[in-house]
């Protein structure tokens, strides 16, 4: 089945840690840049980030930079998300999603394919 799956979620306080992976199953992930989007309830989708195939080329949403790190492990057709200290608004569904080519073509959804997003992690952070 041609897929990408996320995990990682869960809860944390205000200054945490986490780290999703996006791993992919029926294709080869590495081919392709993958981003990260999150979406928060009654909120509009923000992107978050986005890596290109190789791995050289990184984007990230202004809010999250210094926090996150976006970075693959194409042997293992997977990519990862490392948040740190963070926020209660990171709190949101976080989704990756395939892109439609190897660059990032900046950070925006519309550069990945509507046929490969995930269901989504949810990260709660709360004290």
């Amino acid at each position: 089945q041609l897929q990408v799956v996320e995990s990682g979620g869960g809860f944390v306080r205000p200054g945490g840690s986490l780290r999703l992976s996006c791993a992919a199953s029926g294709f080869t992930l590495g081919n392709y840049a993958v981003g990260w989007f999150r979406q928060a309830p009654g909120k509009e989708r923000e992107d978050v980030s986005c890596i290109s195939s190789s791995g050289r080329s990184t984007h990230y949403l202004e809010s999250v930079k210094g926090r996150f790190t976006i970075s693959r492990d194409n042997a293992k057709n997977t990519v990862f998300l490392q948040m740190t200290y963070l926020k209660p608004e990171d709190t949101a569904v976080y989704y990756c999603a395939k892109g439609k080519y190897r660059d990032c073509h900046g950070l925006s959804a519309s550069a990945m394919d509507d046929d490969y997003w995930g269901r989504g992690t949810q990260v709660t952070v709360s004290s």
